[in-house]
Order: structure tokens, then C-alpha cells, then sequence
């Protein structure tokens, strides 16, 4: 398309405004609409806020599925099945296990590898042009077992296979590395090319930047499409409007397989819905944002807050909170942070959002059925927002000039 073109936006997370902020760039007029202005719904809002190039392993992977139905039955566990009758969550399930091997991994590290270090390097310049902090401190994985720090060693060994710097670290270079909080760990993994932000201002700053750019933004749930001669030419909205662009991105997370089916098109997509809370006066702030092996907890500094979130729970759109859940959250952290007590998250309002996840931990980045004018940006699972900038740039790239992406991207790939 030429420089001019009008484009839509469907979905305003990070991966939508991403792909925008490219667009807008790249001399497009570019319009975002989201049906829900507040975030509330959205998995970029209250997010962990990590960018991770040490998460080259995908979702899908060997093991995941024995250690899944193992926590299965333990409603405190960091992961949750939701059976339902409902085909497409079993034929996702099926595919979700098909994709769960070795030889998928080993065809996967290096790709997501390259993506992440491509998106790392975007991130810096965003910083720059926007406005937003961007912390380059590294990321601890911590563990508090033997078996927990065997694991994490054995993903270090891979790391520096492929290139990801990774070090194995014992309590005293943890209490070097961040000398601020106490921590209760017996070791853990530093990876020093990770970073962490704000998501919340990060996602105010690409906002601006949209809107600096002639960028527009409405607050309105896109419901189906219309086309003609052989190219989508309308988006309508559920107040009954019809919205004309020459190019449409579809980026509204796991809900982006209800537009996709308006299309022909039936996208394997789930959601994997999180929890998270933010503690506005923390009685200790690290330095690095960390993740915790064997509750599998993130906790992210964010300028005088700190967040804390975890699990994944896979069952449809439901962004309903489950308490024993966020108690396992809390005694996680607890376990690791001895400074802390649980009335620290007294009065704290828990926040849950949905992560749009693929069978193959993969993302879908590509051309969306038979319209040439239409892109799919989603899938990302827990890499939303660490892959939203190169995602933003391959969108715009596909989108203005025809570019060619990996197959392994393509959404109709299974």
C-alpha cells in the first residue's frame, strides 16, 4: 500500500499499538479502536511488564503437559484446565499437545530467540523517541529447591547454546546483583540482556506517539466486516456504524478469533487468563524484575509500585477471579520475600487478564484468509509484550510493502 493509505487498528494492547505506531510512521492514516479505553479487559494493562529474550523456549514444549495435569488437580497451582464442551478448546488442547516436543523446540529457540533480541533493540529506540523508562537491569529466575535450580540450569546451558547471556547464581551473587531486598531464594539464573518497564506508561507512550503522528483513536467494539471485490472495505461497530480503511490489522488478543471466524476463518486461539496486583508503597523495591521457579510468580518493579502476578488458566474468555488462586500468588512471594507480610495485600484490588495463546506458543502475524488487506497480530501468550515492537514492525512492513514473512508465523499453519 502507499504512503497515505488508511488503516484500522482493531485492538488497542501493546501488539495493536505497536503495530499503529509503524504504520503511522510508515506515513499511513491510522486509526485505533478498542472497545474497552480503560484497559480493563486487556492483557497489556496490568501485565508483568518484561521483555525477555531468556524466554526462547515456546509455550508448547516437552514436559508442559505431564507437569499440567499434574497441577490440574491442585486448585492452588499455578496452572488450571477448565474443561468445557466446547470443540475448539479440545481441538486446541490436541494441538497444544501435538506441539509439546523436542524437535518443535529446537526448530522454535532460535526464531523466538532472534525476535526478542530484534524487538530488545526496538524497545531501546521507542524509549528514546517516546519518553518511557526503560530499565536495563536483567531478570533474575530465582529458586528456592534443588530440583528448581537443576531445571533453570539446564535452560541456562541452552541459553548460551543460542546466545542468550545466562548465569547461574548462588545467594551471595543474588544479594550482589540486587542488594536492596531480602530474598529467600537458594540460587537462581541472572539473564542480563532482559528488561522491564511500566506497561502502564508504556502504553500511554505509544499512544502519544499514535496521536503525534495524526493518529486517531475511538472507543467502539468492531462486531463483522463487509467487503467487496475481493478486499474487506468496512469494518461495523456495534453502535451500527460502518468504518472505511484500505487496510485492517486485527490485534484484540484472544478475542481476535471471534473477528477471524467473521471471515471464514476458525484461528486455534485460547485464552490464558493471569492475575496480577500492584503494591503501591512495598516495605522493600528491587532492583531487577525476577520471576519465581516454583510458584512461577513475576514481580516487577514499576517506579514506586511493584507488581506481582502469576498463573495460567486455560478455558475460554472468563476473566471471573478464582481467591484461592490469588492466595497462592500472595504465599508464593511470601515464601521468597520474608520481608513482606500478607496484610501488604490487604484492600489491593486483584486485576486478571487474558493472554492469547496459540497451540504452539507461536505468535500469528499474516494475512488473514482470502483478503489481502487484512493482517492478524496476535497469539503471543506471554510475550505480548516483549515482541509487540518487532510484531509492529512486521505488520507495517507486511501491510505497505508486501514483505514475506516466516511461514512459522502464519495463521492458518495449522
Amino acid at each position: 500500500m502507499k504512503e497515505g493509505s488508511t488503516q484500522l487498528v482493531v485492538g488497542g494492547g501493546f501488539v495493536g499499538l505497536c503495530s499503529a505506531y509503524f504504520l503511522a510512521k510508515a506515513g499511513c492514516e491510522v486509526t485505533v479502536i478498542d472497545r474497552d479505553p480503560s484497559f480493563r479487559e486487556s492483557c497489556s494493562n496490568r501485565n508483568a511488564g518484561m521483555i525477555v529474550p531468556s524466554h526462547f523456549i515456546p509455550l508448547a514444549a516437552p514436559g508442559v503437559v505431564a507437569q499440567g495435569l499434574k497441577w490440574m488437580f491442585n486448585p492452588s497451582s499455578p496452572f488450571s484446565f477448565r474443561p468445557q464442551l466446547d470443540p475448539e478448546l479440545w481441538s486446541w488442547c490436541w494441538k497444544f499437545w501435538r506441539s509439546s516436543n523436542q524437535q518443535h523446540v529446537d526448530n522454535s529457540k532460535e526464531f523466538l530467540r532472534d525476535m526478542a533480541f530484534e524487538s530488545r533493540a526496538l524497545f531501546e529506540v521507542l524509549s528514546e523517541e517516546l519518553g518511557f523508562t526503560l530499565e536495563k537491569r536483567g531478570l533474575l529466575m530465582l529458586c528456592r529447591s534443588e530440583a528448581g535450580m537443576k531445571e533453570e540450569a539446564e535452560v541456562a546451558k541452552m541459553a548460551g547454546m543460542v546466545g542468550v547471556d545466562a548465569e547461574i547464581c548462588g545467594p551471595e551473587r543474588l544479594r550482589e546483583l540486587d542488594p536492596e531486598i531480602r530474598m529467600d531464594a537458594l540460587g537462581g539464573v541472572w539473564f542480563p540482556q532482559d528488561c522491564h518497564l511500566d506497561s502502564e506508561e508504556f502504553l500511554a507512550a505509544l499512544r502519544r506517539g499514535i496521536e503525534g503522528l495524526g493518529g486517531k483513536f475511538r472507543d467502539e467494539e468492531v462486531i463483522d466486516f463487509r467487503a467487496g471485490e475481493g478486499e474487506v472495505t468496512h469494518a461495523m461497530t456495534s453502535k451500527g456504524e460502518e468504518i472505511s480503511a484500505d487496510g485492517f490489522i486485527i490485534s484484540c488478543g484472544a478475542w481476535s478469533k471471534v473477528l477471524a471466524r467473521k471471515m471464514g476463518v476458525s484461528l486455534p486461539l485460547q485464552g490464558g487468563k493471569g492475575y496480577s496486583f500492584t503494591l503501591p508503597a512495598p516495605v522493600q523495591m528491587p532492583r531487577l524484575c525476577s520471576l519465581l521457579k516454583e510458584g512461577r510468580v513475576a514481580v516487577t518493579p514499576m517506579g514506586d509500585s511493584l507488581r506481582v502476578a502469576g498463573t495460567m488458566e486455560i478455558g475460554g474468555n472468563d476473566l471471573s477471579i478464582n481467591p484461592r488462586r490469588l492466595r497462592s500468588i500472595i504465599d508464593s512471594f511470601l515464601r521468597f520475600f520474608p520481608e513482606f507480610k500478607a496484610d501488604d495485600f490487604e484492600g489491593l484490588e486483584p486485576w486478571s487478564g487474558l493472554r492469547p495463546c496459540s497451540p504452539d506458543g507461536l505468535p500469528y502475524i499474516g494475512k488473514l484468509g482470502e483478503f489481502p488487506n487484512v493482517i492478524l497480530a496476535t497469539g503471543h501468550s506471554m510475550l505480548g509484550l516483549s515482541l509487540g515492537p518487532v510484531t509492529g514492525k512486521l505488520v507495517s512492513g507486511l501491510m505497505m510493502s508486501g514483505a514475506e514473512l516466516d511461514s512459522r508465523l502464519e495463521p492458518d499453519r495449522f
